[in-house]
């Protein structure tokens, strides 16, 4: 069966707490276009229902879920309020559901103290398989030295790290201006997270860590040899204890990129097949496409039944200690 480590659900009581201060209300709870849920904003009975079956039609045995933009909030009083519904409602999900449901652990970022806090309360009390960060905090990378404790606790604990893009186009008119926040920003800030650990040496640095990133990492698989060339050799970086691609390799990866052959096979290449975990970025590709091809697409590529089996039935799995 299939682990999605990489699926957006947003309890309600956390959606109405914040309002408009996390943009445009979305609307109806659920809406559906020939019976696929199109967004994560209801804890509804018929929005679990839903998922369930879609799930299941997938073969799709466990979902890890996590908010699809920041949930950050400058006054910390608030913002801890808010962490606290959230990561309760994916608790009490979990609770409801504990062999189709898990959660990361979201922390009120950039609120340090607070957000450790919240991390052994997620981690040791809810039952939170793995933390999730966003790839900036109000528009600041969280290799920033001001994290440095939060990569220090998780390096303690070995625990999982998903990040996730927050969907601001890496601050550039470049991608903003022409309108492919979503469609390019996304996996331009993939990239960036990956370079930002890369100059900062955090993986070397806290090697317990396991760190997930998504959409196959953007344009990262086909940089490693760039990466070493000009940005340690040519002296830019030259006091890295490691190549680039050394660091990059040490991370997971998931397989959320809208079917491309191409860009499935260049990160199996560059980063090996145990590197590679199932994701579906749950609701948003089934604007798209089915989830049940989210992953189905992997089995067509023609690659050999064993690796197609690892990364589907087994990397995630592995990675989480979940059964399989």
């Amino acid at each position: 069966m299939i682990c999605d480590v990489h699926a957006h659900y947003i309890p309600q009581k956390f959606g109405d707490f914040m309002g408009d201060r996390w943009g445009p209300r979305v609307g109806p709870a659920v809406q559906v276009k020939q019976g696929i849920a199109k967004h994560p904003v209801s804890d509804s009975i018929a929005d679990i229902v839903g998922r369930l079956e879609l799930m299941d039609a997938a073969g799709v045995e466990k979902q890890v879920l996590s908010p699809h933009r920041p949930p950050y909030l400058p006054d910390e009083k608030e913002g801890v309020a808010a962490i606290h519904l959230l990561n309760d409602g994916y608790a009490e999900l979990a609770h409801k559901h504990r062999d189709r449901i898990s959660s990361y652990v979201m922390l009120p970022l950039p609120h340090i103290d607070a957000s450790l806090k919240e991390m052994e309360r997620g981690l040791d009390q809810l039952g939170c398989v793995g933390v999730n960060m966003h790839v900036t905090c109000f528009n600041r990378s969280v290799a920033e030295t001001e994290f440095e404790p939060i990569y220090a606790e998780l390096n303690r604990r070995g625990a999982i790290l998903f990040v996730h893009p927050s969907t601001n186009g890496a601050c550039t008119p470049l991608i903003n201006d022409y309108r492919f926040t979503a469609a390019v920003g996304t996996s331009i800030e993939d990239a960036c997270f990956v370079l930002h650990m890369i100059a900062k040496q955090i993986p070397h640095r806290y090697p317990n860590i396991r760190f997930i990133v998504p959409h196959l990492g953007g344009p990262i698989p086909m940089l490693l040899h760039r990466l070493d060339a000009q940005g340690q050799n040519a002296g830019h970086h030259p006091d890295l204890a490691e190549a680039p691609s050394v660091t990059a390799k040490k991370f997971w990866y998931d397989t959320v990129c809208y079917g491309s052959k191409a860009a499935f096979c260049c990160a199996l290449e560059a980063f090996g097949e145990d590197k590679l975990v199932t994701g579906s970025d749950y609701p948003v590709l089934q604007d798209y496409e089915s989830y049940t091809e989210t992953f189905a697409y992997i089995e067509r590529l023609g690659l050999p039944k064993s690796v197609t089996d690892k990364v589907l039935h087994h990397n995630a799995q592995k990675l989480f200690g979940f059964k399989h």
